[in-house]
């Protein structure tokens, strides 16, 4: 706060860093965010906001790697897509669709972000810890697994991802209708963006109330991204599938709603 010139302008929800409304010398807001120094995560997050160069995506305006530190530019009003959810969900949808378009774009030779494919890992280990059927069914990561590795193989495009854009994660703003925050940056298929937001938003709430919107979502994504649909049912397959091995192995329990989306998805595979 000292080295940067910035006083406290307000609390915001804490995860997984810890984040805080500030002010600038020239009076300007801004978002502290701070986490474990040298954490793939915070690196993986300022190599893509820089990728994206402020397009779909909020700036970075300060990055002290030594400290974990991040001054990011504040999205306001900054009200989350998923208040748009379920009353207005193709309005989210099509913001969602909208940020997707700007942030994308070629992935630099030499960006150092995680490969899309390498993901396949998370499965392949899971089933050597799991021979059988608990606490996911074997038949669905397996599929999940190599559909993964034939999706890249496929790939037309190499792209930078935010890598969990979802409804809470695109926020409300001035500069665009529409930015992204906290990406996990990831390098590989456009498609894959569109997983997360299928189960999203409130993956722990027991409602499956979304899951009923899955089918116009997919509709809306498959037109307005220019993309198969049934490839973007596979990518949607996909995500959900490792979001639960991801939740497995860091919390031992298992969120609910991706893997019933999964099971939703199963059948309308090519």
């Amino acid at each position: 706060m000292r080295d940067w010139d910035l006083r406290p302008d307000g609390t915001l929800p804490l995860s997984m860093n810890w984040v805080i409304r500030v002010r600038r010398a020239d009076g300007t807001g801004a978002v502290l965010k701070m986490g474990v120094p040298e954490s793939d995560h915070l690196g993986d997050e300022v190599a893509a906001l820089e990728c994206f160069a402020g397009h779909g995506a909020i700036a970075v305006l300060a990055h002290d790697e030594a400290r974990g530190a991040l001054l990011l530019e504040e999205a306001r009003p900054g009200t989350p897509a998923r208040a748009l959810v379920p009353a207005r969900d193709e309005v989210a949808t099509a913001a969602l669709i909208g940020v997707i378009k700007r942030l994308h774009r070629p992935a630099p030779p030499t960006v150092p972000l995680p490969e899309l494919a390498d993901r396949r890992a998370s499965f392949d280990g899971y089933l050597r810890r799991f021979p059988g059927d608990d606490p996911l069914p074997r038949h669905l990561v397996e599929r999940a697994g190599s559909l993964l590795t034939e999706l890249c193989a496929s790939a037309t495009e190499r792209v930078v991802l935010h890598g969990d854009l979802h409804h809470d994660n695109v926020l409300a703003a001035e500069r665009e209708p529409w930015l992204a925050i906290d990406p996990h940056g990831v390098v590989g298929d456009p498609g894959y963006e569109i997983g997360a937001m299928l189960y999203n938003p409130d993956p722990l709430d027991p409602d499956d109330t979304v899951l009923d919107l899955v089918p116009a979502r997919l509709e809306q994504l498959a037109d307005g991204l220019g993309m198969p649909p049934e490839r973007v049912v596979a990518w949607g397959f996909v995500q959900a599938v490792l979001s639960e091995v991801w939740t497995f192995e860091g919390d031992g329990v298992m969120t609910g709603r991706p893997l019933r989306l999964a099971q939703r998805l199963l059948p309308m595979l090519p």
